[in-house]
């Protein structure tokens, strides 16, 4: 079995969970706790790929420039600040340490 297959077993795996998931009774979704378990899992998933990005680089882990500019965008959703904002103050920080700091 070649990558390509692999690929294309698991987009056809994907498909068909997502279409399985019309199948779920509404009844079933209005109960309180599948509805807090996929609010709780969604972040979980969310915080996992930011780690994920923030600390991997292949199959190492790494801390460079990533760190600091994810860490100041956490103070500033904190402190409410505009998410543009935030994206162009965590993009900055980290050229700047980037450009000041080449093997970081």
């Amino acid at each position: 079995m070649t990558l390509w297959h692999i690929v294309l077993l698991a987009s056809v795996a994907v498909l068909a969970l997502k279409l399985a998931g019309y199948f779920v009774p509404e009844s079933f979704l209005e109960k309180p706790t599948p509805s807090r378990i996929a609010n709780l899992l969604t972040v979980a998933l969310l915080a996992a790929l930011i780690g994920v990005q923030t600390f991997a680089s292949g199959q190492d882990v790494v801390l460079d420039a990533r760190l600091p500019a994810v860490l100041l965008a956490g103070v500033l959703f904190a402190l409410r600040v505009p998410f543009i904002l935030v994206l162009i103050a965590a993009a900055g920080t980290a050229a700047l340490l980037r450009f000041f700091f080449p093997g970081m």
